[in-house]
């Protein structure tokens, strides 16, 4: 094994030998080259075009500036100086009094007056009628008429001084009135008409 090994080395050494001996000589080394000629292929670049310059940025051009128009100064009149007026307390309004009645105007006039009579015994004014409705309910109070007692001894006009605070009653009591008799006022001796209050009570009394 090892001889086969060291004669691979001397035929190996020998070829080595033998060939630097063919290149060395001339023309041993001329006839390699001719018989084997070298092929060279020769790769053209590409040929780059250099970039071209870009053409400069113009700057942009500035845009109009639209005129303003100036409005027209007018000249303005002088302002007129307000002088303060002081403010004038309201003036009082003269209300007329109410005419008076023919007994206070007699009675302002100094005469003897005597007043409407409607309780005599001989008028007969019957008592305002109690209305069943309000007995029932249990309605009961006092109303105060102001009768208007005409030159004639009748009711010229009933108004409720005083609500006896149910209508029906105040009602009962008017409807009463007005059917009165009474003996007129009198200025000595001359009948007149006159106001009058006339107090009626409606009371429920047991039975």
């Amino acid at each position: 094994m090892r001889s086969e090994r060291i004669g691979l080395s001397a035929a190996l050494a020998l070829h080595g030998l033998a060939a630097v001996l063919l290149l060395s000589y001339e023309p041993a080394r001329k006839a390699l080259l001719a018989a084997a000629p070298i092929m060279v292929d020769l790769i053209t670049p590409p040929v780059v075009e250099p970039p071209r310059p870009l053409p400069p940025l113009e700057p942009p051009k500035p845009k109009p500036v639209a005129k303003v128009k100036q409005p027209l100064l007018v000249p303005q009149p002088a302002p007129v100086p307000i002088l303060a007026v002081p403010a004038e307390a309201p003036s009082p309004i003269a209300i007329a009094p109410p005419p008076p009645s023919p007994v206070e105007a007699a009675g302002q006039a100094g005469q003897a007056l005597t007043q409407p009579i409607y309780n005599a015994d001989y008028l007969d004014n019957p008592p305002p009628a109690y209305p069943l409705t309000s007995r029932r309910a249990g309605e009961q109070g006092r109303v105060v008429l102001r009768v208007l007692v005409s030159a004639g001894g009748t009711a010229a006009e009933v108004q409720v001084f005083t609500s006896s605070g149910f209508p029906r009653l105040d009602e009962a009591a008017r409807d009463a009135v007005r059917r009165w008799k009474f003996v007129p006022a009198k200025r000595g001796s001359e009948p007149v008409q006159a106001w009058v209050r006339i107090p009626i009570p409606f009371v429920l009394t047991e039975g």
